[in-house]
């Protein structure tokens, strides 16, 4: 068992400290956990007075694993991690575990000796110190004026009302425009599905009422409807990039679990915030083991949130309606049977496809309430809702529809078993007298049991034919055929045939085995996670469209 799995900076907020810090996961051994924590906080408890910290390390331990976090200042964090892994290692040298440890000495960055590590954490924190850094972020705290660190840029106020400087090239305060530098209107979005297309629904309100938006997702990052990034910008680097890019006079920010959990909150301002959902996914990633874990990760999000900014809930979410909420300003709840005044009836929603995709008029009803927080006025609100999902381009990746050869086409991000489910709802109401052909995939940092409910979510809508596709880019610590071993069991513990079940070896090679299949009147539901391999999906669709492809001939050659 390793010693140590992961140590990293927390940049703002997170799960278990409330400023910036650093963190360290470590494995224990299973008779000497006790002691082991204990010898940890020990060396802390130690090592922290002699260079003026407080010792005020958090333990968090899961069974025979644990979370070990410190709090430190922002110019001290890489030293910071030195500390808190000199702590374990000295602790693990020093009990039951040292053969277990594998250290070579000449392989420590620190003494394990007090005396010798503390004189060598003072040099470094010498190296590290950036006093104009911490001169302007007290400056900026005083100012009420929200800063954005990285490693190389440090910027004051967002959007329009921002300036960036290189890290090492920092003004001094009083040469500041403070009165220039604040806020604009800035959403975070977070949850377990729907959190792109609110992200976009809320994007789409802005800029219908005049906004230059901002916007970054698992898509890219947008600025006034120009994609500027393309890819997974869904976590703190693709919000400062937002929040940086001085045309930008609103902001909306897909706030992703994982971005939380390695990074912590990174945005110390916002005027809302929305949790679309929690649903059981990623467990045993980052100390995440139930629901209530995941619940209170993405209700970090309120930290950003002054008194005065509204925190807006699923009211038809139980882990979010149970769970005890700290935010001092307004919480709105939305659900469907209680939506907000502002949107259309349901045939005038293209998004829900006449109630059919109640998953999307929750998503609606908490963007309404979300652009209503930004200033957004209603009218606005309503006339985008009866223009969004039209089209494609609206909502790109998130049931896209396609008509190509006789049979319908959907494309979809749907990557939980919550998330699938709910898809394959509005594709069993759709489907009428034609087949339905699914494609079916996962990441390899699900857990077995995340992955079998997939499979369950699958076959409980009664698709005529399942394609398991591999991930190869997204094996995430697994080995090639391990995830479609592991469906293709589930699916057939479920009832499915050989005969109904094929595999492919990437997503595109799946799409083509489904449009192989199908027949005219068939619906072929297609959850393709990678932006690559969407694209390329796209692209053959639109090929076949263009060469008057029919279901049953034979497709183009791949190239």
């Amino acid at each position: 068992m390793p010693v140590l799995t992961d140590s990293r900076r927390l940049h703002g907020p997170s799960a278990w400290l409330d400023a910036p810090g650093v963190i360290l996961e470590a494995g224990l051994h299973p008779h000497h956990a006790d002691t082991e924590l204990e010898a940890w906080r020990a060396h802390l408890e130690a090592m922290c007075p002699a260079i003026g910290w407080p010792a005020a390390g958090v333990v968090q331990r899961h069974g025979v694993t644990a979370m070990l976090a410190v709090p430190a200042p922002v110019d001290a964090l890489m030293t910071a991690i030195l500390i808190n892994e000199w702590a374990w290692i000295a602790a693990a040298t020093d009990g039951a575990r040292r053969a277990d440890a594998e250290l070579d000495p000449e392989d420590e960055r620190l003494p394990t000796e007090l005396a010798a590590a503390v004189e060598r954490v003072r040099v470094l924190l010498a190296e590290e110190a950036n006093p104009p850094l911490m001169a302007l972020e007290a400056r900026a705290r005083a100012e009420q004026v929200p800063i954005l660190l990285d490693d190389d840029r440090v910027s004051c106020g967002y959007g329009v009302h921002s300036v960036t400087w290189p890290r090492r090239e920092l003004p001094p305060p009083d040469d500041v425009d403070w009165e220039m530098l604040r806020s604009v209107p800035v959403a975070l979005v977070t949850g377990s599905n729907g959190k792109t297309t609110t992200v976009r629904m809320v994007a789409a309100m802005l800029a219908q009422a005049g906004h230059t938006v901002g916007f970054c997702c698992s898509d890219g990052v947008y600025i006034d409807g120009e994609e500027v990034e393309r890819g997974d910008w869904s976590g703190p680097s693709g919000a400062r990039l937002v929040l940086r890019d001085q045309r930008v006079t609103a902001a909306v920010l897909e706030t992703a679990r994982g971005g939380l959990l390695r990074r912590g909150l990174v945005v110390p301002h916002a005027t809302a915030a929305i949790v679309t959902n929690v649903a059981v996914d990623h467990f045993g990633e980052y100390g995440i083991h139930s629901l209530d874990d995941l619940a209170r990760t993405k209700l970090l999000v309120a930290r950003a949130l002054g008194p005065a900014g509204t925190l807006v809930l699923n009211a038809e979410d139980p882990t979010l309606r149970e769970l005890p909420l700290h935010h001092p300003g307004p919480v709105a709840w939305f659900s469907a049977s209680a939506t907000p005044a502002t949107l259309p009836p349901l045939d005038e929603m293209p998004s829900v496809h006449g109630g059919a995709a109640a998953y999307n008029l929750l998503n609606a009803a908490g963007a309404a309430l979300v652009a209503g927080a930004l200033g957004v006025a209603d009218m606005h609100i309503h006339e985008t809702l009866t223009r969004f999902g039209e089209r494609n381009a609206d909502n790109p990746g998130r049931l896209e529809r396609f008509s190509v050869g006789g049979v319908r086409v959907w494309i979809d991000y749907a990557h939980n078993p919550h998330g699938l489910s709910a898809l394959l709802d509005v594709a069993q109401a759709a489907r009428g007298d034609g087949r339905m052909g699914l494609l079916l995939g996962q990441a390899g940092d699900r857990d077995d049991e995340s992955l079998r409910a997939l499979a369950r979510a699958a076959w409980a809508a009664a698709p005529e034919v399942v394609v398991v596709k591999e991930m190869d880019e997204h094996l995430r610590g697994r080995q090639s055929g391990e995830v479609p071993t592991l469906l293709r069991a589930e699916l057939r513990a479920a009832g499915a045939t050989d005969a109904q079940l094929r595999e492919a070896a990437d997503e595109l090679a799946g799409v083509r085995l489904l449009l192989e299949w199908c027949r005219q009147g068939d619906l072929l539901v297609l959850p393709v996670h990678a932006l690559s391999a969407r694209t390329a999906a796209i692209a053959l669709l639109t090929e076949l469209e263009q060469c008057g492809w029919s279901a049953g001939e034979a497709l183009p050659e791949s190239p």
